[in-house]
């Protein structure tokens, strides 16, 4: 038993379930796409003033998570915001993490599908002043990305809002860096919740304008999108904007809180998923998945249930640092050995918050490991002043 601490500022017993699924490959053939977008350990004994410039990755506990989400039948989205990009992870880092994986991944048993983040924070800000000077920068990346065998995700960048781009010059950036892709992209739209520096993207801080900026783009190019990943967290929106996509185009959840029935669908249309949420949650992900495509919608329902509670624990305002949730179940899981991640990002929530997601992934079953889980929440307790 554990004494946790609450957000009412107490201290409460608390003894684990027990009752957690063992993490394992799904038994048949997933009816979705699913990639978990991955974070970055660093470390600790490397590190050298975490604040300051690249950072020191622990590449053993790196690639031991990946494995961990490969083993258990799920893609992988590498080096998007999930891995700290713009956030502590620079792009000399997330080129080698992208070409390290994929290397991993062309020898990993089950051959998962890998896609990459490719973005322009390789160039400062202030020097992304035209239309031409993002194209370069993403081309950079788009390039290094394709070198090193993997699908490329254009992520949303913070230099078009920088810029004021209007939707025709989005149409533009987008669709010189659709053509010249060897093979069908991925595009992001990631709302400002994530970023506050992405409001307004695709020309217009109005959805229903920037839904058609951005479809009017898809369907200019629809043979070379393999589809969109949409994080604005609206359900509502999500269908509408998926009913509307050519054939063949993907819609790829992002939304943290409602994957549970995007995902299942709506009788006609359905979304993938490209999620954070998913590389907490992998054991029960891959599960209901694996009963999704069984027809099992009962089995499907009932695991995915109580992950959305613990799903919006790690997403809560400000939702950009639910980075450290995901890091922190990992290390839990023991799918990492410790709990240090670039520029110090553990410290970005609080110890009430991680007591809460141990509460909320006990009862979701996701600690595989408990006695492993009961032991390093213990210490995370200790360096808090709580024993």
């Amino acid at each position: 038993m554990l004494t946790l601490p609450t957000y009412e500022n107490r201290l409460e017993p608390y003894s684990l379930i027990g009752e957690a699924l063992t993490p394992r490959a799904p038994r048949v053939p997933l009816t979705r796409t699913a990639f978990a977008a991955a974070h970055v350990v660093s470390d600790p004994l490397r590190e050298r003033d975490p604040w300051v410039g690249s950072p020191a990755v622990d590449w053993e506990n790196t690639l031991k998570f990946r494995h961990w989400l490969w083993d258990q039948g799920l893609g992988l989205a590498e080096a998007m915001d999930t891995a700290q990009r713009g956030m502590g992870v620079d792009w000399a880092t997330a080129k080698e993490l992208i070409e390290r994986t994929m290397k991993e991944a062309k020898a990993h048993p089950l051959k998962p599908r890998v896609a990459c983040g490719a973005g322009t924070d390789q160039v400062p800000l202030e020097n992304l002043k035209t239309n031409d000077d993002i194209v370069a920068a993403y081309t950079v990346q788009l390039e290094a990305i394709e070198a090193a065998g993997g699908q490329a995700i254009l992520m949303a960048s913070r230099a078009l809002p920088a810029i004021g781009a209007g939707p025709d010059d989005y149409a533009d950036v987008y669709g010189r860096l659709i053509r010249q892709a060897r093979e069908p992209i991925i595009l992001h739209w990631l709302g400002d919740m994530f970023d506050p520096e992405l409001t307004g993207y695709w020309g217009s801080k109005d959805v229903s304008a920037a839904s058609d900026a951005v479809l009017a783009i898809i369907e200019s190019h629809a043979a070379k999108v393999d589809g969109i990943k949409i994080s604005l967290l609206d359900q509502a929106h999500e269908e509408a904007f998926r009913a509307r996509l050519p054939d063949g185009v993907r819609l790829y959840t992002g939304d943290d809180f409602n994957y549970a029935d995007l995902i299942a669908g709506d009788g006609k249309h359905y979304s993938h998923a490209l999620l954070g949420a998913f590389a907490a949650i992998a054991p029960v992900a891959s599960q209901a998945l694996e009963a999704l495509a069984e027809g099992d919608m009962g089995t499907y329902h009932k695991l995915f249930a109580p992950t959305v509670p613990l799903s919006r624990e790690i997403f809560k305002a400000p939702t950009r640092f639910y980075k450290a949730g995901i890091a922190f179940l990992a290390w839990l899981n023991d799918a990492q050995s410790h709990f240090i991640m670039p520029a110090g990002f553990q410290s970005s929530r609080e110890i009430a918050h991680y007591a809460e997601v141990f509460r909320l992934a006990d009862q979701a079953r996701l600690l595989s490991k408990p006695e492993i889980a009961e032991e390093r929440m213990g210490l995370l307790l200790k360096l808090h002043g709580i024993g």
